[in-house]
């Protein structure tokens, strides 16, 4: 890859960034390995050609044109979610896939998972997956660990939110949530 290519990656995933809060690469492996998935099943569930996931992937192409496959990641990601925190088995998370695969976008978010509740403010859940969402995608877990350990003996508030929302499980960090909510 040229000084050309580089730069033009780099740009795509700085846009990434911006627009869907982390590099895409990021956001789809972690999809992969959180739903058991390969690149060609999440590239036919998000209704995307193979080819073109994988130009997402690697800062080729830097946006998802189509709303619906938005949606749908948004869908994923919330799904992977509850995969993560025992609340959907990997049985039903297969049927949702193929629910979402199915989904034209608009009333997926809100057909097929509780992001808000009746009051319109997030779930505790979806304020937790984004806190973790957002540490994720600053540094690795084991980094979020040192960093916690390093932080321990002066700030043990500090460490163990770091750990919990890190690098620990879902339900773990909604139980803290909750916990520190006045």
């Amino acid at each position: 890859m040229d000084a050309a290519q580089q730069e033009a990656t780099a740009r795509a995933r700085e846009l990434q960034r911006s627009w869907y809060g982390e590099p895409l690469g990021a956001l789809f492996r972690r999809l992969i390995d959180d739903l058991g998935l390969n690149q060609a099943r999440l590239a036919a569930v998000l209704g995307l050609s193979a080819p073109m996931l994988s130009q997402l992937m690697s800062g080729q192409r830097a946006k998802i044109g189509n709303p619906a496959v938005v949606q749908r990641v948004q869908a994923l990601q919330e799904l992977a979610g509850q995969v993560a925190d025992g609340s959907v088995s990997a049985v039903e998370a297969t049927g949702r896939m193929d629910e979402i695969k199915k989904s034209q976008g608009g009333s997926v978010l809100t057909a097929t998972s509780q992001t808000t509740n009746s009051s319109g403010a997030p779930t505790v859940r979806r304020v937790v997956r984004e806190i973790q969402s957002l540490l994720r995608s600053v540094a690795a877990a084991g980094d979020i660990i040192d960093a916690a350990d390093s932080l321990a003996p002066t700030h043990p508030e500090l460490a163990e939110f770091l750990r919990v929302y890190g690098a620990g499980r879902t339900a773990d960090a909604v139980a803290h949530y909750e916990s520190h909510q006045s």
